[in-house]
């Protein structure tokens, strides 16, 4: 399933189903918290009224290119990955249809999952609009997630990133990657004829730690 999301991703250029007008647009306020999926994790981004949205997301193209059409255009799922390879993003903003990029937009869905209540939605839209412009991205320590949860809670965390690490954790801390870390060790200095008594030692200790990590 996952190459084929990742052919999906990169070979997919325009969204589907997007809204043919505003007309079918639901209302939202100013301050509201969007998130809709993208790629391979949920984007997010504060409304700002008059079918404006502020997000943050990478984007290549202004590394490569000065048409400033053409930046301003939708960010494709092609330029959005590229960005974060190139850790360059920007808080910009656009309509709620290219926002969405095809895909059905949650409300304030964070409100049931951070303990800290909602600034005001005036207060909310006045920090995602004073923080727009050019930013150094990074996938883990400060994401579109981060940016909204600041503004809207006044807190920048990222559950994404929370859950990610999390799994992390579990899958290198685990007790099968001790037993595994001792053995392919202990296999790699007899193929070699290198069991010094200092290789032996940081093989055991790096499968001792991931022991006593899991």
């Amino acid at each position: 399933m996952f190459p084929l999301q990742l052919f999906h991703i990169f070979f997919t250029t325009s969204p589907a189903n997007q809204p043919d007008s505003k007309d079918d647009l639901p209302v939202y306020k100013r301050g509201d918290l969007l998130e809709v999926p993208r790629t391979l994790f949920t984007h997010f981004g504060i409304y700002l009224g008059d079918d404006r949205v502020a997000h943050l997301i990478p984007d290549i193209l202004p590394v490569i290119s000065r048409n400033q059409a053409a930046i301003g255009r939708m960010v494709t799922n092609q330029r959005l990955i590229l960005g974060v390879i190139a850790k360059v993003a920007s808080v910009r903003v656009d309509s709620v249809a290219d926002f969405a990029y095809g895909s059905e937009i949650l409300v304030n869905h964070m409100d049931n999952v951070c303990s800290q209540p909602p600034l005001e939605g005036e207060e909310v839209a006045r920090r995602a609009e004073k923080l727009l412009g050019s930013i150094t991205y990074s996938l883990l320590w400060y994401n579109c997630e981060h940016y909204v949860m600041y503004c809207r809670y006044g807190m920048a965390i990222s559950y994404q990133t929370y859950q990610f690490c999390t799994s992390v954790r579990k899958t290198v801390c685990s007790r099968t990657s001790a037993y595994l870390t001792a053995l392919l060790g202990v296999g790699t200095m007899l193929y070699l004829g290198s069991a010094t008594s200092l290789t032996s030692v940081t093989t055991l200790l790096a499968a001792f730690i991931l022991w006593m990590a899991s």
